[in-house]
């Protein structure tokens, strides 16, 4: 039970991270948004949930993952009531914002529950079952997302109250406490960290939206604008300068411990953590970058309802399941690292397969068939690739060790959103341009069309169909999203492949369970700021924490 609260807690942060793709056309319609609201509503909790990722980390190792845990639980139920009662836009991108917060909480926090919490192997089927309700979370999300959307937008966040009073009851009765060691908080770091990564999460994420270079709005957030260069390169730059001040003054620190760093750059020293690192951002560039554009493909190019493109989606959630399933039987006989590659090798054919086969008129068994072997990779590939990551990591520094995770594999996934939805509007604008002019258009119809499409996201298309005069284009927009969406899934099977070669860097050990199920080294005893001795015991491996 205490297995099934962390899991419920993380598919609460994932599917509110998807969820709100297919609930924008409601709710800009109902709260009449505008086009830059609707995309903060969807962005801010991204960012917020980026930027934190770090400082929750290294809080929960001084204060407490299961106390952090419930106060992140807690902080997104609220904000989701806020949310749920939003009357407008304003508020509702505040109580985004705070879900991020909470979000940024839960997740680390959740990941060091896991490692002080199972080992031997209890701990490759824990993780299994975590990495699977991400996977599964991020299919189920559109899916519930159409499902609500019909209802109406507002029960996407309240159906979360009962989700959260359901984790608060299970973690209380079944989770005990992570031991703890009490040190002061590297505030600077804290600050450059946040700044650093908050504005990277920023540029990556709101590049198309605001301009790479040149602005294309007249002001940026907060009204902030530097004339004719867009607010993106800015962002970047201070966020480059924010982390390589704080990566510096954390290698100080690590040297020093006068305060302890915010991130112990010892960590990086275990061959497992460094490279299991490099893997999870690599994998992250790819691993849901495919999620951002499919909805818009398949509603648009091949008319799906919403409801029906969430249908389609939850394939994924369903080959994450059975991958859950299969992990179980082979945890014993099969290293964490070899299952980690299983994994990403199924989830570069699935796209290889997606971006063969389907057509602009593609039958829904073929797009199945394709996201189910992409799912059940994830299924594989996300629990494995933390279970390798965390395997060697102290356990007093299991918060420090999960934040730094978790913030790669979100850095990771916006850089993946931000050049995959770069490359798929740019793919999708020229290739609408090449087969118009190729049907006998001239260049400024051509252009005129595919700015229509491009700039609306495929919205345009039904419209420009059931028109006969832009019938013929609209097909030609079709065939073009198809297009791009193939380049997609080639470009993502592409930067799977290369985090599969990051794999083969990892000590084949790693995840494996050594005498206390956490490689083959000792646990030092752990010591508070005055150094005293706070436990030396090995954590317990059974009870109802192990068996939950």
């Amino acid at each position: 039970m205490g297995l099934l609260a962390i899991s419920l807690g993380v598919s609460l942060v994932v599917v509110d991270f998807t969820i709100v793709n297919v609930m924008i056309p409601p709710i800009a319609e109902d709260l009449d948004v505008s086009s830059l609201d609707a995309q903060w509503i969807q962005e801010s909790y991204a960012i917020a949930l980026a930027a934190l990722l770090l400082v929750m980390g290294r809080l929960s190792d001084t204060h407490g993952a299961r106390k952090l845990f419930l106060i992140g639980t807690l902080l997104f139920g609220v904000a989701s009531v806020v949310a749920a009662l939003a009357p407008n836009s304003e508020i509702l991108i505040a109580s985004r914002l705070v879900q991020g917060i909470g979000g940024s909480i839960v997740m680390p926090t959740s990941l060091a529950l896991l490692n002080f919490t199972f080992q031997g192997p209890d701990r490759g089927k824990a993780f299994a079952i975590w990495g699977s309700t991400i996977g599964a979370a991020a299919g189920v999300g559109p899916l519930l997302g159409g499902w609500l959307g019909e209802i109406s937008w507002r029960w996407a966040f309240a159906i979360n109250i009962v989700v959260v009073a359901l984790i608060i009851v299970g973690v209380l009765k079944y989770l005990d406490e992570a031991r703890t060691q009490r040190t002061d908080l590297d505030v600077l770091g804290a600050v450059l960290s946040v700044v650093g990564l908050g504005l990277l999460a920023f540029g990556l994420i709101e590049g198309r939206n605001y301009g790479w270079w040149e602005a294309t709005r007249e002001s940026g957030p907060l009204g902030i604008s530097f004339g004719n260069l867009s607010v993106i390169p800015v962002a970047l730059a201070v966020s480059i300068v924010a982390l390589a001040l704080f990566l510096a003054r954390q290698v100080r620190l690590t040297r020093t411990r006068q305060p302890e760093p915010l991130m112990d750059t010892e960590l990086f020293s275990i061959k497992s953590f460094s490279t299991g690192n490099v893997a999870t951002l690599i994998i992250g560039l790819a691993e849901f970058g495919i999620l951002a554009v499919l909805p818009l493909w398949l509603q648009f190019t091949l008319g799906y309802s919403t409801l029906q493109t969430g249908l389609m989606v939850a394939v994924v959630a369903v080959g994450s399941f059975c991958a859950s399933g299969a992990s179980f039987g082979m945890v014993a006989q099969t290293s964490p690292v070899r299952l980690l590659q299983i994994g990403v090798v199924l989830e570069a054919l699935g796209l290889l397969g997606f971006g063969v086969l389907v057509r602009d008129d593609s039958s829904w068994w073929i797009i199945a068939i394709g996201l189910f072997i992409y799912g059940a990779g994830v299924g594989f590939a996300t629990a494995q690739v933390t279970n390798v990551v965390l395997a060697d990591v102290p356990p007093h520094k299991a918060g420090q060790g999960s934040g730094i995770q978790s913030a790669a594999r979100q850095l990771g996934s916006a850089l993946g959103i931000a050049v995959l939805t770069t490359t798929f509007f740019s793919v999708l604008a020229s290739s609408t341009v090449d087969r118009m002019r190729a049907a006998g258009s001239t260049s400024e119809a051509a252009d005129g069309i595919s700015n229509a499409i491009s700039n609306s996201a495929g919205a345009a298309l039904p419209g420009l169909a059931n028109n006969p005069a832009t019938a013929g284009a609209a097909q030609a927009g079709r065939e073009a999203m198809t297009h791009a969406v193939q380049i997609n899934s080639y470009t993502c099977a592409a930067l799977l492949f290369l985090g599969l070669l990051a794999t083969f860097l990892m000590p084949r050990r790693a995840g494996g369970a050594g005498p206390e199920g956490h490689g083959s080294e000792p646990e030092a005893p752990v010591e508070d700021s005055q150094g005293s001795v706070l436990s030396d015991a090995p954590r317990q491996t059974s009870g109802h924490n192990a068996a939950g």
